[in-house]
């Protein structure tokens, strides 16, 4: 992936659009379809009008209540629709997790696509029922949950593995200046290095197991929404 997806919206950090990805037959993802990017509260009023020069017409926020601000101003014609990912209240499957050392690695996506995958759905089904235009998927900093939502976004439409990992590994440059620390290494690869992996092992290996359709299908997502995710996502032939 040699194109630059970031996007330059006055107050994010870690926007991107998923266009231009590679499939597995040879296609490719539609650009202005879904964007991911980190918290939208962020955005200053040029920031909201370079999303919607964009062609964004919904917002997938997929933070907790309590994380969102509580008033944003937005342009008029944005859709937003509120799909909290994490299910806090679930405390026995995060202290879990957390004592393990791999919450907020891509580590946790296989314990939460066993326990959690109707929350997945939800999100996902968002971005396939969307009205016209396209979507953005936020929370935070834009790499977990959104990691997470993104590698089943771009799952389901084919794209070819070793792109969904250079996707989401972009987040780590992206994010520096957000921690302030431009000349500091991923933390996040820190932490998998102290384990003997890496960020883009821990992710093929996610993937080769992983068939998106049949896990999302199985917890509830309808086979309409998967061809709607496709056929938003990827560009016709020719």
């Amino acid at each position: 992936m040699n194109v630059d997806r970031h996007l330059d919206w006055a107050g994010c950090y870690n926007a991107r659009d998923l266009g231009g990805l590679p499939t597995s037959d040879g296609r490719a993802t539609r650009w202005g379809a879904v964007v991911r990017t980190d918290s939208l509260d962020r955005l200053t009023p040029q920031g909201w009008l370079q999303l919607y020069a964009h062609g964004i017409r919904t917002v997938v926020d997929l933070r907790e209540d309590d994380e969102r601000a509580e008033a944003v101003s937005r342009p008029e014609g944005i859709t937003v629709v509120p799909v909290p990912l994490d299910d806090n209240d679930d405390t026995a499957f995060w202290y879990r997790w957390i004592d393990e050392d791999i919450d907020g690695t891509p580590l946790i996506y296989r314990p939460f696509l066993e326990h959690k995958a109707q929350r997945c759905v939800a999100a996902v089904r968002a971005v396939a029922r969307a009205g016209p235009g396209g979507v953005v998927i936020h929370c935070g900093i834009g790499r977990d949950r959104t990691g997470l939502v993104a590698l089943l976004l771009l799952a389901l439409a084919g794209v070819e593995p070793g792109a969904i990992v250079e996707d989401y590994a972009a987040s780590g440059e992206r994010l520096r200046a957000y921690f302030a620390h431009p000349t500091v290494a991923d933390p996040v690869a820190d932490r998998l290095a102290e384990r003997g992996t890496t960020i883009a092992a821990v992710l093929h290996d996610l993937l080769a197991g992983l068939d998106a359709q049949v896990v999302l299908v199985a917890a509830g997502l309808s086979p309409e929404d998967v061809t709607a995710v496709r056929t938003r996502l990827i560009q016709e032939a020719g």
